[in-house]
């Protein structure tokens, strides 16, 4: 049985192949991503800093569907470049709105992000939080070696934060504390 490739005759009369719609998709694309990356780049720095930040599960949400949002604007041809933009726009604003009212009113930090954990308490591992977080002890070791620490007990705090890294406080650099305030159970 011969194989053969599965062609549509558009309105046009031109014939379409998994290769190459119509030749003028090249130049719309390449029109369209001329325009439409400069303007996220624009957009992203007006937003400021935080949007390209370490980011926490809100941030990684709104950098995801900006991905998604450029590469449809890119892509499709039922989305113009005016619509783009705009939902472009949209995410951005939305994402510092939300910024702006976690920094204005407190409690909707809970909503927008989690919070930092306790993973090791004046040198002795919390090994229930440990499981509950999935994180190792392997990790925590990595994490004091990488930080230039090599006894686990000369450490005061070990955080997982909000953007999944690991923060990493020795007894000596404790001072008195206050940095571990909004940790619970520090």
């Amino acid at each position: 049985m011969r194989s053969r490739t599965v062609r549509v005759r558009r309105r046009t009369g031109y014939v379409h192949t998994m290769w190459l719609n119509h030749p003028s998709d090249l130049f719309r694309l390449t029109v369209i991503a001329v325009l439409t990356y400069p303007a996220l780049v624009a957009l992203l720095r007006v937003s400021g800093k935080r949007t390209l930040s370490k980011l926490n599960a809100f941030d990684l949400v709104v950098t995801v569907a900006l991905g998604s949002t450029l590469a449809t604007i890119l892509l499709s041809r039922s989305v113009s470049l005016v619509e783009g933009l705009l939902a472009l726009s949209l995410l951005v604003a939305l994402q510092y709105g939300a910024a702006f009212l976690a920094v204005r009113w407190p409690p909707s930090q809970r909503l927008l992000k989690s919070t930092p954990t306790l993973l090791l308490r004046d040198g002795v591992l919390r090994h229930d939080v440990l499981r509950r977080v999935r994180i190792s002890d392997s990790e925590i070791r990595q994490a004091a070696r990488s930080q230039g620490h090599g006894d686990l007990t000369r450490l005061a705090a070990v955080v997982l934060e909000t953007d999944g890294s690991l923060s990493v406080i020795g007894q000596e650099a404790r001072g008195d504390g206050s940095a571990l305030t909004d940790v619970p159970g520090a």
